[in-house]
């Protein structure tokens, strides 16, 4: 499926239309940021890397109940993809506390919390994601009731899935945050699972193996990334 006219550029990926008006195509780039965009480099190999590790979990996913956007891989960076409507909004599960929500409550860095804590966060890089619940989201008609619900079992059960998944390969799913959208009235995992949108610590030496070796300026980011996807028994090609 060829790429015809890039429609979205993010800060990692770009979307591209194609001679399918259902379809679209997912192209990831080197390019890495972080703190809403005020640290920018270009990691050689990162696109390749999540292209293919995103492929790996969303296969995964859908092999344990959950339904995605991804149809198939198209090459080393580019995917192919559902056209959704999109639901302006971050769904995030945390295991253990790190990061910002460390800094909103004082929290001690990699809590373990007796139980998975859920939030929801409003996507947009200008207002700095906000942190919203459920009747900012029915308030200003971002979801009705029941997609709400949905987005959350769905996190859930991802969190359930992908826990045991990361577990096994001696990994802590310390958090994450996934997006949904709607494909003919369905809802749809959609966007990307990669190491830049979760923390991955090792269960022995808590070593940060995700996007926080780029945000704390701790180096071999990629080629953490290619570490975790070798514990999960992936072949990536560059």
């Amino acid at each position: 499926m060829k790429k015809i006219k890039e429609i979205t550029k993010g800060k990692a990926k770009s979307m591209f239309t194609t001679e399918n008006d259902d379809y679209l195509v997912m192209h990831f780039s080197d390019d890495t940021s972080a703190f809403d965009g005020k640290k920018k480099e270009a990691l050689l190999g990162k696109g390749a890397v999540n292209n293919q590790f995103n492929a790996f979990i969303m296969d995964h996913l859908e092999q344990n109940g959950v339904e995605t956007h991804l149809i198939e891989v198209i090459d080393a960076t580019d995917s192919l993809v559902y056209k959704l409507e999109m639901f302006p909004i971050e769904c995030v599960i945390r295991n253990r506390a790190s990061g910002s929500i460390c800094k909103r409550l004082g929290t001690e860095d990699g809590l373990i919390l007796e139980n998975p804590l859920f939030e929801f966060f409003l996507k947009d890089d200008d207002l700095g994601d906000p942190l919203i619940n459920d009747e900012h989201i029915i308030s200003f008609e971002w979801a009705d009731s029941n997609q709400i619900q949905e987005m959350k079992k769905q996190t859930y059960l991802v969190n359930e899935i992908l826990s045991k998944l990361f577990l096994d390969s001696g990994l802590i799913l310390v958090d994450f945050k996934v997006e949904f959208g709607v494909y003919k009235d369905k809802i749809l995992l959609a966007d990307e699972f990669t190491p830049d949108g979760c923390r991955l610590w090792d269960v022995n030496t808590l070593k940060k193996m995700d996007k926080d070796r780029f945000r704390q300026g701790l180096g071999d980011v990629v080629e953490s990334y290619h570490q975790v996807a070798e514990r999960l028994g992936m072949n990536i090609e560059t």
